[in-house]
């Protein structure tokens, strides 16, 4: 649990940094999943978080496709699915879309400021740092809280 904490921390770190999410990163979240369902020794459950986890592929994909998900974005969800389970998927969700949406808010807060201040440098001639962009969102710093958050409330295997 440790080390997965570990990655997911630095993956929220890059993602912040970067806005992306190396594929290393997301598939030793993958392995540590499997490692975690070897352990558990119940394959009724892993084929579950198994199927479960290809789901969630398939419908984050399509979400990336439409632009709505960056692709690393995909791929940790359903890596995440794989360490946190069948069990708790939903609870990951969950938590996972309230410490988007947070973030989003956050985002689009400091976004008003910064537009408030380039209107305000324009009439005094002063600047604001950055060009106006498109504001995109470091999911993975949601997923990564969720994850973070399920590991440590989960009971040990």
């Amino acid at each position: 649990m440790a080390v997965a904490i570990g990655i997911l921390i630095t993956i929220a770190y890059r993602d912040v940094r970067t806005r992306r999410i190396p594929n290393a990163l997301a598939a030793a979240i993958a392995i540590l999943g499997l490692a975690r369902m070897v352990l558990a020794d119940d394959p009724v459950a892993a084929g579950f978080t198994l199927v479960a986890s290809a789901a969630v592929f398939a419908v984050t994909l399509l979400l990336f496709w439409r632009g709505a998900f960056g692709g690393g974005d995909a791929k940790l969800i359903s890596a995440t699915v794989m360490l946190v389970g069948f069990h708790d998927m939903f609870d990951f969700f969950l938590l996972m879309s309230l410490c988007g949406g947070v973030l989003a808010v956050g985002i689009l807060t400091r976004d008003r400021f910064r537009l408030h201040c380039r209107q305000i440098s324009a009439r005094t001639l002063t600047g604001c740092s950055g060009p106006p962009t498109r504001p995109t969102v470091p999911y993975g710093v949601a997923i990564a809280g969720a994850a973070v958050v399920i590991l440590i409330l989960r009971p040990v295997l």
